[in-house]
């Protein structure tokens, strides 16, 4: 059986990477964000708020508020909301990571545990 005979790491090194996490799940979020917004301006005609209203919609896993005329528009609109749906679980991942780790960390839980 294998234990972990490491320290659990100080509170300042964990709020670092927490918030590492955290800012690096806000520019995958924030660049996703803007990839729609260019997509809903350029394939679908709407303007830049009404693309940003859209892409935010998506995103957020609401859906589209207009509806879409061209087919090229409607092809965007279906890979950007499959997109969306993978960034959104990666970046829950993201931010949940490092305390999962500490948690399990903390009450040294081994991989033997798991199987």
């Amino acid at each position: 059986m294998r234990t972990n005979k490491s320290k659990l790491a100080p509170t300042h090194v964990f709020v670092r990477r927490l918030i590492k996490s955290i800012a690096f799940s806000g520019i995958l979020i924030f660049s996703t964000l803007v990839v729609g917004v260019c997509g809903y301006h350029y394939f679908a005609g709407l303007t830049w708020i009404d693309s940003l209203l859209n892409a935010s919609m998506i995103l957020g896993g609401m859906g589209p508020v207009d509806p879409l005329a061209k087919d090229a528009a409607k092809l965007f609109a279906s890979v950007y909301a499959l997109y969306c749906g993978l960034i959104l679980v990666g970046a829950t991942g993201l931010v949940l990571s490092p305390i999962l780790h500490r948690m399990l960390h903390k009450f040294q839980i081994d991989e033997q545990d798991f199987e």
